[in-house]
């Protein structure tokens, strides 16, 4: 199991080599393509964005597992959206009659998804993004920067393990699941993707009453360093899924994995993550 840090250093050596071709032909690291019936603006000097470009996806083991969980008509959550490397697809996978309600609070990401939305003006309106830091309670402050970029070129500070930089949330509002599946009016929610870098359990302490009522399928990335870098209970988050009556499986395998923290840590060496699938007993 390869660690977040060594994936960018493979996916930098990469890019250095891609990138000097380029130049030598004229041309730079932003680019437009079409991969997978979506187009995509791009910078290659970004991490997910070389990703996409390269291999036409980022993280295909999530993208092929929501392809198998989200049917068409479905709504789906995708927290933690970024740039949008999972929306756009999850978009075009729950069809006219599906929605995807997509949350990504950085300024730089943000941009960057409203950009690619653009772009596909075909699924512009099976997407509601929007600017917001889920989490446990709608009082809290929004942190002034969270991790948003992998930079592929060695310029400024990033973090030792995942090698992500952080970036502004100036312009992010704070709410919970909970309180905006209630002020939208939405009846069902099929699918939640989570992606927000150590701080899933006060998101999902701000889901419980979607969990309980609408019991969906969330698809998320368990790292425990992140969470103790982040001051969030990591056996916090495994009693939160026992307590709401849920069971997960490792998302490639799909083979049960225990919901005791300390044998689940076990699995996961440091500064390493793993997918998994949480479902409703």
């Amino acid at each position: 199991m390869l660690t977040t840090k060594t994936k960018v250093s493979l996916a930098a050596l990469a890019y250095s080599l891609i990138s000097l071709g380029r130049r030598i032909v004229g041309k730079d690291d932003c680019t437009t393509v079409h991969r997978r019936g979506i187009q995509w603006s791009l910078n290659l000097s970004e991490g997910i964005d070389f990703s996409i470009y390269l291999l036409g996806a980022f993280e295909r083991g999530t993208v092929a597992t929501l392809q198998k969980l989200v049917k068409p008509g479905d709504v789906v959550f995708d927290i933690g959206a970024n740039i949008g490397s999972h929306t756009l697809g999850l978009a075009h996978r729950v069809g006219d009659k599906g929605k995807v309600y997509a949350f990504e609070p950085t300024d730089f990401a943000f941009e960057k998804l409203r950009r690619n939305i653009a772009l596909n003006p075909r699924l512009q309106a099976r997407i509601c993004a929007r600017q917001i830091l889920l989490t446990s309670t709608v009082i809290e402050c929004p942190k002034p920067e969270l991790y948003a970029s992998w930079p592929l070129k060695n310029n400024g500070a990033v973090h030792p393990k995942h090698r992500g930089r952080l970036a502004t949330t100036q312009n992010a509002t704070v709410d919970t699941v909970d309180a905006f599946v209630e002020h939208q009016g939405i009846d069902r929610v099929n699918l939640m993707k989570i992606d927000v870098d150590g701080h899933e359990l006060p998101v999902l302490q701000g889901s419980l009453g979607v969990l309980t009522v609408f019991k969906p399928v969330l698809v998320m990335e368990m790292s425990p360093y992140i969470h103790a870098e982040q001051n969030s209970s990591f056996s916090g988050l495994i009693a939160l899924f026992r307590d709401a009556g849920y069971s997960i499986q490792h998302a490639g395998t799909r083979k049960p994995l225990p919901l005791q923290a300390g044998a689940l840590e076990a699995l996961i060496p440091d500064g390493a993550g793993i997918n998994v699938i949480a479902r409703p007993n």
